[in-house]
């Protein structure tokens, strides 16, 4: 059976990467290249494109429980994905209110039906999102890449136990 790959692309969103914002990550602007290249591949290789995003409400439980700033407020410019990386026609978005789009979005039912078997994740927070990502794709049977080059963190320490985590506890394939 021949393998069918996603890209995902997670919270790549103007709070997390424009300066100043409420969670800004700087490091996201740094990956923005690399993630322009993997999608331009998965195109022409006719893999679709899934974009993550967080979508909160005002008050949502998770920014007192965590003692985050409100970020990604649906329907507002800081949930809308950064225009750099704007999704084209054809591209799919799946909506989270947690780390997770297989926990709080249809992520599964829309792989399932695209019936796709293996993931490559990208976008931000490594230690976080990312993580949590690969460790639900993984215990629901896909196969798991993560290209480090594409993947954006607060700082190294948490990336590269993040990593590690993958790597050794899940088996997911890090390049």
């Amino acid at each position: 059976m021949k393998t069918k790959k996603a890209l995902i692309i997670i919270d790549m969103l103007n709070d997390f990467v424009l300066e100043n914002a409420p969670l800004e990550v700087p490091s996201t602007r740094n990956i923005i290249p690399a993630l322009k290249k993997e999608i331009k591949e998965s195109r022409e290789q006719g893999n679709p494109i899934i974009y993550v995003t967080d979508n909160h409400e005002e008050n949502d439980i998770e920014f007192k429980r965590m003692n985050w700033p409100a970020h990604a407020i649906k329907g507002t410019h800081g949930s809308d994905i950064i225009e750099d990386l704007k999704p084209q026609n054809g591209d799919i978005i799946v909506s989270k209110t947690n780390y997770s789009a297989f926990h709080s979005g249809n992520l599964h039912n829309v792989l399932k039906e695209l019936e796709v078997d293996t993931l490559t994740i990208t976008g931000t927070v490594t230690h976080i999102c990312v993580l949590f990502m690969a460790y639900d794709g993984v215990l629901r049977g896909y196969n798991v890449e993560v290209p480090k080059s594409c993947v954006a963190g607060q700082n190294e320490e948490d990336d590269e136990s993040a990593f590690k985590i993958m790597r050794e506890v899940l088996g997911v394939k890090v390049i």
